[in-house]
């Protein structure tokens, strides 16, 4: 019985948690949807994957991951923003590789909704995404 409430409480902290994460990750017109938290045989790394739905004009504020990033573009044209760099525009079935720390920023720049595959390979209970300057 004790081993019940112990499983319960755990369960209930480990939800109230990601829930926050999910709340923190959600801004105006732009949509998470987490598909895929796994564990690597690299000690202390997470594969994570999301599909974050962008609305027309929407754009994710300055930010960065404490692991490496994969954008591939699934829906209408994305630009990303890299740490001082010229814009990039990518269309559907392109990709791109967002180093580890590297402070960036996506905007839909197309006349419709986008969106993105992103898969992260990040560090073990660190924060996925971290505001940026």
């Amino acid at each position: 019985m004790k081993s019940t409430r112990v499983i319960a409480a755990v369960l209930l902290a480990v939800g109230s948690g990601l829930m926050l994460h999910i709340a923190q990750a959600q801004q105006e017109g732009i949509r998470r949807t987490d598909l895929l938290q796994r564990d690597l045989s690299v000690p202390d790394r997470d594969v994570v994957q999301v599909r974050v739905d962008f609305d027309r004009g929407a754009v994710a504020p300055m930010h960065s991951h404490p692991g490496e990033e994969i954008a591939y573009v699934l829906e209408g044209r994305l630009e990303y923003q890299l740490d001082g760099k010229p814009p990039i525009t990518l269309k559907v079935g392109d990709a791109l590789f967002i180093p580890a720390g590297t402070v960036h920023t996506a905007k839909n720049v197309g006349d419709g909704k986008a969106a993105e595959l992103a898969t992260y390979i990040v560090r073990k209970a660190a924060p996925l995404v971290v505001p940026g300057r």
